[in-house]
């Protein structure tokens, strides 16, 4: 029996596998607004055969992107395309799951393959990003944010709770909070980007505060049968690693006596020189630590495309869900071709018959590859 490919319920949610798609960016957007490139990008994932697939980070205000073609969530436009993504990945067989987001200090920015850097100021797509402190990101990204007053902290807090409302309406019933990627809530929480002196800096507790008061409040308008979970990055390869796993492990026990039902284990990029150890699963063990010492369901990704090793993470129970990005975008049917190399008995049953009867019926010559099969 497989790991990866057994079933995994949280809630009242149950995914046919332990394969996920993580939120992966397609800055295609115009105004927020999801438009064909979306419309044929999510079911198109959904019916390769993953459990979950998430939509990408989803802004909850204006100036909450990335870059000016990022998704959003913020008024009932950008909800109405977003309901058709979630029913088709849903009638794809697919949970459909939704990431709400806040760019703080990494807002205003060009898109990746157009220099990943930040808007000229005089750009007229260009607007003033804001964080916890006026501490830029530095690197690529050297704008000086503005520091939020107290009622901007609220207003944003507001927003995560009015998106996640119409991301219930839209049909999505898996939720993420962007608490990772030196985006707004990392922000918060790390000592490189927050030095605020009143109740949202110092203090661990203070330095929680905001992704705490958050999600709870999250909490209230979405129905608790639904998996309420986070992307969380609970580590910044700076020399402080130790402090701030542990620091970290003590922030999702406190998400977690709020309602966090999962979180996703990722790395803070908070500083651009963080020197990180990529490599294969090379996060799973402290995936593994936050689910024993947090007591909380784990999902992680980077590294674990390998079908072998998304396994073993999974059969370990270093991790309860295999974050699957990148390999999906080269190939959709990933699930497929990790159920082939894992030598299951039927890997068909994860493709929709009007690929499965072609694919297993006729199994191409290899000596007739070379010659367009």
């Amino acid at each position: 029996m497989s790991a990866l490919f057994s079933p995994f319920k949280l809630k009242d949610v149950t995914l046919r596998n332990r394969i996920a798609v993580p939120p992966m960016c397609q800055y295609s957007a115009v105004d927020g607004v999801t438009n064909d490139w979306h419309w044929a990008h999510y079911p198109a994932l959904a019916r390769g055969g993953a459990g979950l697939v998430i939509v990408e980070a989803t802004a909850v205000a204006p100036e909450g992107r990335i870059t000016p073609y990022c998704t959003g969530l913020w008024n009932d436009a950008q909800a109405e395309g977003m309901a058709r993504i979630a029913a088709s990945i849903k009638a794809a067989g697919a949970v459909p799951g939704i990431q709400i987001a806040h760019a703080g200090r990494k807002a205003s920015a060009n898109r990746p393959w157009e220099g990943d850097d930040h808007l000229p100021e005089r750009d007229p797509r260009a607007w003033q990003p804001i964080a916890p402190s006026a501490i830029a990101f530095g690197a690529n990204l050297p704008r000086v944010p503005r520091s939020m007053t107290l009622d901007d902290i609220a207003r944003v807090r507001q927003a995560f709770v009015d998106a996640a409302r119409r991301a219930r309406a839209c049909g999505f019933e898996w939720l993420e909070l962007h608490y990772a990627h030196g985006y707004l809530a990392q922000s918060f929480f790390s000592t490189h980007s927050n030095d605020r002196t009143d109740a949202y800096g110092g203090s661990l507790e203070n330095r929680g505060r905001f992704l705490v008061e958050t999600l709870a409040a999250v909490g209230d308008v979405w129905p608790e049968h639904l998996p309420l979970t986070a992307r969380f990055g609970v580590i910044e390869y700076d020399g402080r690693d130790e402090e701030t796993l542990r620091e970290s492990i003590e922030l999702t026990r406190a998400l977690r006596a709020e309602g966090l039902d999962l979180l996703n284990v990722s790395v803070g990029f908070s500083i651009p020189g963080a020197k990180i150890p990529w490599g294969p699963a090379f996060l799973a063990p402290i995936a593994e630590q936050v689910r024993r010492d947090a007591h909380v369901p784990v999902a992680s990704s980077w590294g674990v495309d390998i079908p072998r090793v998304a396994e073993r993470v999974v059969a370990a129970q270093q991790m309860d869900l295999a974050m699957i990005g990148r390999a999906h975008l080269a190939d959709p049917h990933y699930p497929y071709r990790a159920a082939q190399h894992l030598k299951l008995e039927k890997p068909s049953w994860v493709l929709p018959a009007q690929y499965a009867y072609w694919l297993e019926r006729y199994q191409p010559d290899p000596a007739a590859r070379d010659c367009g099969d």
